[in-house]
């Protein structure tokens, strides 16, 4: 299939040359035919070609963090591509596959060196062009992939937090826990443990709803994480029922921790405005810490979980502290 003067005139690379200039190289591209659904180049293989489509279209497409792929782009008849691996010597960046029966112009790396040494005055104004075009096209692509990053990590966020509260979840908090303990045991540290729930919280749901009670929530947490530090790690461990993670915290101050915590959601008047007796919630909190309480994960749990039994009973709106 000859490749003709008048269609190479109307790629846009090629704007800025003359008949005759495009007439020069036009022998150096070679024509291949491709089958609809067969791939180019995959990405991160070697690059030392680039391609300019004929007829038919090509899509190209990156690889996500979750294993799964995004189309970021379509060259139809007329678009260029595969380029930034010769200009870069660089693998892959995408994969391109056909999306059908298509028509490609091929240009190698050694016809594009060779393109420069015998014509530089017209690879000159084919680079030109090429690097208008390439420029907007990282633009756009960065835009995209700026939007891919915050998609992300927004699905990573929405993997390990809670939707109501932005508090941590309990998948999260499992392996934290984990790594938390390890980190003292290793670094010879404390690290204490705080069961916290939210007093007759079933009653408040009952008689002001479950959207006051949502609401209720996300104050309480709120409050929690003025009196947390930032290594601190807070996590929503049931329904009204929350967990803190205090790495190298000793248990007397796990415990001052506890009470002011207690104090602030106690005195906000969370309920204020709202028909009924109660203005605010009140917690009940149990305490254990590494080593003392427990030298394991579960040991901690069963501990913490014993002292805030011990709160609740005691009366509520109070702190227990394991062993004393």
């Amino acid at each position: 299939m000859d490749i003709t003067v008048e269609f190479l005139s109307t790629i846009e690379i090629f704007s800025l040359l003359k008949a005759e200039e495009i007439n020069s190289i036009a022998g150096l591209f070679k024509v291949r035919e491709i089958k609809g659904g067969e791939v180019l180049f995959r990405e991160g293989e070697e690059g030392n070609e680039l391609f300019i489509v004929k007829k038919g279209s090509v899509a190209s497409s990156i690889r996500l963090p979750d294993g799964g792929e995004r189309q970021v782009a379509v060259f139809n008849a007329g678009n260029f591509f595969g380029e930034m691996s010769i200009f870069e010597n660089a693998p892959r960046s995408a994969t391109c596959y056909c999306t059908e029966q298509s028509t490609l112009l091929g240009l190698h790396e050694k016809e594009f060196y060779r393109m420069i040494e015998q014509y530089p005055d017209v690879a000159t104004k084919i680079m030109y062009r090429m690097l208008n075009i390439t420029t907007q096209r990282l633009r756009d692509t960065g835009e995209f992939l700026s939007d891919m990053v915050h998609w992300g990590e927004a699905a990573r966020r929405r993997a390990i937090t809670d939707e109501l509260t932005g508090a941590y979840n309990r998948r999260f908090l499992d392996d934290a826990m984990a790594s938390q303990l390890e980190l003292a045991r290793n670094g010879g540290t404390s690290l204490s443990l705080m069961m916290v729930d939210l007093d007759f919280f079933r009653e408040i749901n009952e008689k002001y709803g479950h959207e006051v009670g949502d609401r209720s929530i996300v104050e309480v947490v709120r409050i929690i994480n003025r009196v947390l530090r930032e290594s601190d790690i807070l996590a929503r461990f049931g329904g009204d029922e929350f967990v803190i993670l205090l790495p190298d915290t000793s248990g007397e101050t796990a415990l001052d921790m506890a009470e002011r915590t207690r104090r602030d959601v106690g005195s906000n008047g969370i309920l204020k405005g709202y028909s009924g007796r109660e203005t605010g919630l009140t917690l009940s909190i149990g305490i254990a810490s590494f080593p003392e309480n427990g030298d394991d994960v579960k040991s901690l749990k069963e501990t913490a979980d014993q002292a805030l039994y011990r709160a609740k009973e005691g009366g509520r709106n109070r702190v227990v502290r394991a062993g004393s």
